[in-house]
């Protein structure tokens, strides 16, 4: 996925200027596809150059002005054409996991911190989107179109941080094992 489709995804739900876009982006499509503020200032340009955004200047008085941008025709068909398209699962690229698959020429302890500090960026991250479960989609029947699509993305993300927490447990246990051996 090209970050043009993920603006896309994120303007089609409402017009925003760059700035709020940035960050709803942190919040909402950021937590599956990262992007620094200065690369989604580029891509709106040129999104707005292929015609797939426009934007409109507001006035602020003492201050610049603002820039609210919003989907075009054409973005919204790129878009739907983009999402009719197959796509393949995206490769793992995981530094830990190189570590691992290496972690026999250090002693377990480097392994075990190294767990133990990933292991506490996924509870934190779990407990945010909790946070978002419980604040933002506790009755997911109820939902409208729009919000409940949006529901299965931060589903995904907490069997992932689940599934992520469940296996580092269990390599931990297993390493703690060998070390007691």
């Amino acid at each position: 996925m090209a970050l043009a489709h993920a603006i896309l995804a994120a303007l089609v739900e409402a017009s925003c200027s760059g700035y709020d876009l940035a960050k709803r982006f942190d919040g909402s499509v950021g937590f599956f596809w990262s992007a620094s503020h200065q690369q989604i200032y580029r891509e709106l340009s040129k999104l707005e150059d292929r015609g797939w955004i426009r934007s409109e200047s507001i006035f602020q008085a003492g201050r610049p002005d603002k820039r609210l941008y919003s989907v075009t025709d054409l973005g919204e068909q790129h878009l739907k054409e983009w999402i009719a398209q197959p796509c393949e699962p995206t490769p793992i690229k995981d530094d830990l996991l190189v570590k691992i698959f290496a972690g026999h020429i250090v002693p377990k302890q480097i392994i075990l911190a190294e767990l133990e500090h990933h292991q506490k960026a996924h509870q934190k991250k779990l407990s945010t989107y909790k946070e978002l479960e419980q604040h933002y989609f506790q009755n997911p029947q109820e939902l409208p179109e729009t919000d409940k699509f949006q529901y299965l993305t931060l589903l995904n993300g907490i069997s992932y941080e689940t599934h992520w927490l469940a296996w580092c447990s269990q390599v931990m246990d297993l390493l703690n094992q060998r070390i007691e051996n």
